[in-house]
């Protein structure tokens, strides 16, 4: 398992996979990485240190993810972060958090007292597919709704049950309407819900351009592409 990796393309940064307690929504059909949570704080909290001991603040921007949110993290995670975030003049932070957690995302803010750019993990914007499919849990009203708590969505493709026309409007949806976003390609896992190849195919064929000529957008062929993981 890495868990300390530099971006080095269109947003440089640092980025860490800490240890955390088990995510709250935890009801996503396609998600087992739930396995990588536990319930021993004094466990997450010593491997965190560890992890956090990498970073050295050479871009001035860090990623925290976790296998969940970044509301799992407990408190003295959370302030060993802070610490390095201003130990290093860190002045950008990525944290990741569930629609659930909407209404709390400024007391975040208020903690760590520096820029954050929030990413949620919404998966598409068809709301039948990422409701009865994915159990994805995000009822927003509107899309105006979705984007006044998070800066960032994180797509995915390649999955059985989706087509050609969902992947069109869920990235020309992204690149109007957010100024940073990822698609993350479906890699097999030990859940029920497959990848759908021939899509992955057509995806990697069509949208190859969003590497070079979309700067807001990062693409994950692999999940380990950000080098954690």
């Amino acid at each position: 398992m890495e868990r300390y990796s530099v971006i080095n393309k269109k947003y440089p940064r640092e980025i860490v996979l800490l240890k955390s307690t088990p995510c709250k929504w935890g009801k996503c059909t396609f998600c087992d990485y739930i396995l990588d949570n536990t319930l021993d704080i004094d466990e997450i909290n010593r491997t965190n240190q560890v992890i956090l001991g990498n970073i050295t603040g050479q871009y001035g921007t860090l990623e925290v993810i976790n296998s969940g949110n970044v509301f799992e993290l407990p408190p003295v995670t959370l302030q060993a972060i802070k610490e390095v975030v201003h130990k290093l003049n860190i002045r950008q932070l990525f944290l990741e958090a569930h629609w659930i957690y909407r209404k709390k995302l400024e007391d975040m803010r208020q903690f760590f007292g520096i820029d954050i750019m929030f990413k949620t993990g919404l998966e598409t914007f068809d709301t039948g597919f990422r409701e009865n499919i994915l159990h994805k849990g995000f009822h927003y009203s509107h899309i105006d709704e979705l984007k006044s708590y998070f800066q960032s969505v994180c797509l995915m493709v390649g999955i059985q049950g989706q087509t050609k026309e969902m992947i069109n409007n869920d990235i020309q949806l992204a690149l109007k309407h957010f100024k940073h976003f990822t698609v993350n390609v479906y890699t097999e896992n030990s859940t029920s819900i497959k990848p759908d190849y021939q899509l992955i195919k057509w995806f990697q064929e069509n949208y190859r351009w969003l590497l070079d000529k979309k700067p807001q957008c990062e693409v994950l062929w692999l999940n380990t592409d950000f080098g954690v993981g």
